[in-house]
């Protein structure tokens, strides 16, 4: 299936009135979640944001900063709360750090209180997207590939949670907004 699937204006603003709360999108870093995220939300009309930065604003440090100061486990937990936050204030969609649904907590959270939607895709992808910006933590310490690969067989077990689970490999990111807007309709 590589053709968008055709979702008309009042599809679009039908699911939107059908929304009860936010969309949030899970998956490994790369995946698109971040500019998917934002075309999916200019779609809904709604709010978009972006985990990762709100944590970075709240604590006026960086992701990688507060990893290296604090380790890993402060930082999930600092995640948890912003995610939470970020949820109740109604944020139409949210996407989050690769590793924040892998914690049981928030993964929890995001299910009992959102729509989780997985956006998978291949290692090479990743790779390609990751390399693009210096601002992984996780990636600086070894090969992107296999560290990429290892991430994905941790987690993949827990994102197979998500009810919505897309592929985004190579496909425009307007063509996976629509992807996932189709998917929400059918799973609602």
């Amino acid at each position: 299936m590589t053709d968008a699937p055709e979702i008309t204006a009042e599809r679009i603003a039908a699911l939107a009135a059908r929304l009860d709360r936010p969309v949030v999108l899970v998956g490994l870093m790369g995946a698109g979640k971040s500019t998917v995220g934002q075309r999916l939300a200019a779609l809904l009309e709604t709010g978009f944001v972006d985990s990762d930065a709100a944590i970075e604003e709240a604590a006026q440090r960086s992701v990688g900063e507060i990893f290296e100061q604090f380790g890993e486990p402060y930082f999930r937990d600092g995640e948890r709360r912003v995610i939470a936050r970020l949820i109740a204030e109604g944020h139409g969609v949210i996407a989050t750090g690769g590793g924040a649904f892998a914690d049981p907590e928030t993964r929890a959270l995001i299910l009992e209180h959102a729509i989780a939607v997985w956006l998978d895709c291949d290692i090479d992808t990743l790779v390609a997207r990751t390399r693009r910006r210096d601002t992984r933590p996780l990636l600086r310490n070894g090969d992107p590939g296999e560290i990429l690969a290892r991430l994905h067989a941790e987690r993949a077990p827990a994102y197979a949670g998500a009810p919505i689970r897309i592929e985004t490999g190579e496909l425009p990111h307007h063509q996976t907004a629509l992807r996932i807007m189709e998917a929400i309709e059918q799973w609602l």
